[in-house]
């Protein structure tokens, strides 16, 4: 029997947490994006903007449904740990803030990279 056809149009509830993921983390990006500006503009770190550009370009693979939006935000996710320490050294407390809330993102993003990755393999030319 013929494995049934994929169509880019049925849109099963994975594909909706994925929206949903990919909302967020476009919005971080946005965010990041626009108070980066405003800290360059005030002498600070370009950290903000150039993780913002990678979380919106995250954001935006992972609406089309891309492994490379999960690789891209875990990517982000990954350079905030140098930075972190550039910026507050080895302080827990300094390091709580920058990396809990980028982690707990992340537990989502590598469960939709497992799920993207599997409909990649069945459906290559989707």
């Amino acid at each position: 029997m013929p494995s049934p056809s994929y169509h880019k149009t049925s849109l099963g509830f994975a594909d909706w947490v994925i929206f949903a993921l990919a909302a967020i983390i476009l919005l971080f990006g946005l965010y990041f994006i626009i108070g980066g500006v405003w800290l360059i503009w005030l002498g600070g770190s370009w950290y903000y903007v150039l993780c913002g550009i990678v979380l919106f370009l995250s954001g935006f693979y992972l609406f089309c449904r891309r492994p490379l939006g999960a690789w891209l935000y875990l990517l982000a996710w990954a350079a905030t740990i140098p930075w972190t320490i550039y910026e507050v050294g080895f302080d827990w407390w300094g390091w709580l803030p920058r990396l809990f809330g980028p982690t707990l993102l992340a537990i989502p993003v590598v469960i939709s990279l497992l799920f993207l990755i599997r409909k990649q393999r069945e459906y290559p030319h989707a």
